[in-house]
């Protein structure tokens, strides 16, 4: 059985400065321990990743990445060497790491167009992206572009948390709550709902989106979702499909990333289905033997085991 990761970060000295948001959530050392792992591809990752029996990892720019930058023109040339960067340190080690792009979304066309390039030129298996591009959602009509080059060449799209564009209200008095911890789930679950009600899976009805940290709590309000979609206003939206849930079963891919955890997971596995459910391990914010251990202890099948240690990214990366 092989074991792939597919939430699994770094970063460049480069990008590191635009991190600086995120610096403030952790506690100083912890992030300073990240930190120096982000930037390392090899020397610590590869030992860490035999110890914990982690065969590949696919590799992603750590939040929030290319989506910071304000400069659409930097943002092409940020994302280009970010990938150039990452199909060099695959291709050296091309048994232990697969890769997802960086795409500048601040220019539409462009990103269309490095998605492109990255998959069929570089060999990288999607794109990540970290959650908003200057306040801009991947529903925004304006990234239809970037969907259907994602449709067309067969691979998913990473929705990743990162910093709001804003601060809920409900959050005020309370910076302990804003992060990965809790606001990330949050604003993240929406951002997926927005694809949803936005029309992007009814546009392009078999893209691929992937989701980590089992789901950011979606498999646990499906039928909630469905059951107040028949109550609400539509306010001029209607789905094709009828109900929230259907698209969620249908485009959603999930991965166990900073989840280690059985009730969540068994959650995922009834409302989802073993072949939608992905491994992760949310590298170097969670320890990689601990997601392991918990891979191999969970109490799932066999059968079940094995489509998510490996079985289900290597089909759906074509791995």
């Amino acid at each position: 059985m092989r074991t792939i990761g597919l939430e699994e970060h770094f970063v460049t000295a480069g990008m590191a400065a635009y991190g600086a948001g995120s610096a403030s959530i952790a506690q100083p050392e912890r992030w300073a321990a990240a930190s120096r792992l982000l930037l390392d591809l090899t020397e610590e990752r590869l030992p860490a990743m035999d110890a914990a029996g982690l065969d590949v990892q696919v590799l992603s720019l750590n939040s929030p990445g290319i989506q910071a930058e304000k400069d659409p023109a930097v943002a092409v040339r940020q994302a280009a060497a970010v990938n150039d960067l990452l199909a060099a340190t695959i291709a050296e080690n091309p048994d232990r790491f697969s890769g997802f792009a960086a795409l500048p979304l601040q220019d539409p066309q462009a990103a269309a167009k490095e998605l492109e390039r990255a998959v069929t030129q570089l060999g990288l298996k999607g794109a990540l992206v970290n959650a908003h591009t200057q306040g801009r959602y991947l529903d925004d009509p304006t990234l239809r572009g970037v969907w259907e080059q994602a449709a067309g060449l067969d691979v998913p799209l990473y929705l990743h948390p990162a910093n709001g564009a804003d601060t809920a209200h409900v959050l005020n008095g309370h910076p302990e709550m804003v992060g990965p911890m809790w606001s990330w789930g949050t604003d993240t679950a929406s951002h997926v709902l927005r694809l949803v009600f936005g029309g992007v899976f009814d546009d392009f009805p078999d893209a691929k989106l992937l989701l980590g940290h089992m789901g950011e709590g979606l498999p646990y309000v499906m039928w909630r979702l469905d059951s107040r979609w028949g109550f609400h206003n539509h306010h001029g939206v209607e789905l094709a499909r009828g109900n929230p849930s259907e698209y969620l079963r249908h485009n959603l891919y999930i991965t166990t990333s900073g989840v280690c955890d059985a009730p969540p997971l068994l959650c995922a596995l009834l409302a989802l289905g073993a072949d939608k459910i992905l491994f992760g391990t949310d590298y170097p914010f969670e320890e990689m033997g601990t997601a392991t251990e918990f891979l191999r202890t969970a109490p799932v099948s066999e059968a079940d085991r094995h489509k998510i240690a490996g079985g289900n990214a290597e089909a759906l990366l074509r791995l």
